[in-house]
């Protein structure tokens, strides 16, 4: 396989981009929004395709099904993206140098960003608004799982950048097999970033594999921290919550962490989740609490390897710590430096939390299912970047851009 060819009109459509306004790029977006719901019946139609393929008890079926609602919810986020300012043309800094130079740093886009993603139909048109609105054209490269779902949404807004005469290589999806994936890994010249969503397994081999820039998003192994001095009321409705809103997502709650003072409030705080059938993986001394308050068939004893798993499923790891260090300790070992959360009424303790935890998130009396673009205000989002070089958390619209300098003179000479 040669996906050259591809690549250099993917990367000439990205320099056409630049001279879009924001206006016209907020005018395509709107009609794509449109589009999206508009063809939702040929959309949910080639997603029942896929879900055809895949088990329904598989962690991932959630996230591959598309609905009339979540295609409502996905237009929106671009109808929202729409409203927000471009984050590109900003001056970052400027300053007058002795010699009379005017020097400024100036946002501008990478040019073409690869997103190598699994069953996630969304990102396609979630990726697709972002670089348009910041001037980046992208390579999507899709799992097997959702490739009819996928060719759908980029068919949908292909016929959408043709009605304004838009180069349609602005987005282009690769062929679903792992040739493509390599393709892309190496291409050197053509692709200025990539970044990778889905499971740990995913993301380590792109790292390892990738000879261009790559940012690391997606695997979420994400605690709470149930304090000796937590609020009982407050905690039940955010481990409820931070588990059960939707477990397919990186920001869902994967191990309750519970202060050994508080362990007799240890079945309150989970009650709700029988609701939601959570099985939960409890170590010895939360095993023998929960044991006749919790279903029988719910509680499991807890294994070495329940501690640092993405369940991506209703299933939850409970573990009873001594102190405040024990917890932060535990969190170091096992957690992704995703998100993470303290629910508690001491100011100290939850000044430690944040100041002691690495997460790209950290949070106090709330649960970690806020680990989003859309509801930090920020509009839909390529995804929660783990890592600490260039952008950290939820990757939006500022996350996708660079900058340059911009220097002008009047003749001056170095001497």
């Amino acid at each position: 396989m040669n996906l050259n060819k591809t690549f250099v009109a993917v990367q000439d459509a990205s320099r056409g981009l630049l001279a879009l306004s924001d206006k016209d790029i907020n005018r395509i977006l709107l009609a794509v929004a449109d589009a999206a719901v508009a063809k939702a019946d040929f959309i949910l139609n080639e997603n029942r395709k896929d879900l055809e393929r895949m088990d329904s008890a598989n962690p991932k079926y959630d996230r591959l099904k598309l609905t009339e609602a979540r295609l409502q919810g996905i237009a929106a986020d671009m109808r929202n993206v729409a409203t927000l300012p471009s984050p590109l043309g900003r001056i970052l800094k400027e300053n007058i140098l002795p010699n009379g130079l005017r020097i400024k740093r100036v946002s501008v886009p990478f040019g073409v960003i690869g997103i190598i993603y699994e069953a996630r139909p969304n990102v396609s048109f979630d990726v697709f608004s972002l670089c348009l609105k910041s001037g980046n054209a992208c390579i999507l490269k899709g799992g097997s799982d959702a490739d009819c779902s996928n060719r759908a949404i980029v068919g949908v807004i292909h016929q959408v950048l043709e009605h304004f005469g838009i180069d349609p290589h602005i987005v282009e999806l690769l062929p679903a097999d792992r040739e493509a994936t390599a393709e892309l890994l190496h291409a050197n010249g053509y692709v200025d970033l990539i970044i990778p969503r889905g499971s740990s397994n995913l993301i380590n081999f792109v790292r390892q594999n990738a000879t261009i820039p790559v940012i690391e998003t997606g695997a979420g192994i994400c605690h709470t921290f149930f304090d000796r001095n937590g609020d009982t009321t407050k905690g039940a409705a955010i481990i409820n919550n931070a588990k059960t809103r939707r477990v397919s997502v990186c920001n869902a709650l994967d191990c309750l962490l519970i202060d050994a003072d508080r362990l007799q409030d240890l079945p309150p705080l989970c009650a709700p989740l029988q609701k939601s059938n959570v099985i939960i993986y409890a170590d010895v001394p939360a095993y023998a609490v929960l044991k006749n308050h919790y279903p029988a068939e719910l509680l499991k004893e807890a294994t070495d390897e329940d501690f640092g798993t993405e369940f991506l499923d209703y299933k939850m790891a409970v573990k009873v710590v001594l102190s405040m260090r024990e917890a932060l300790a535990h969190i170091q070992k096992y957690g992704s430096k995703h998100s993470e959360c303290i629910v508690t009424e001491n100011p100290a303790h939850a000044e430690q939390f944040c100041r002691d935890v690495d997460a790209a998130c950290v949070y106090v009396n709330a649960p970690t299912s806020f680990t989003d673009g859309a509801q930090f205000g920020l509009g839909a989002e390529i995804g929660i970047s783990t890592q600490k070089l260039h952008a950290r958390g939820p990757m939006a619209l500022e996350e996708i851009t660079t900058y340059k300098w911009i220097i002008e003179g009047e003749g001056q000479i170095r001497e």
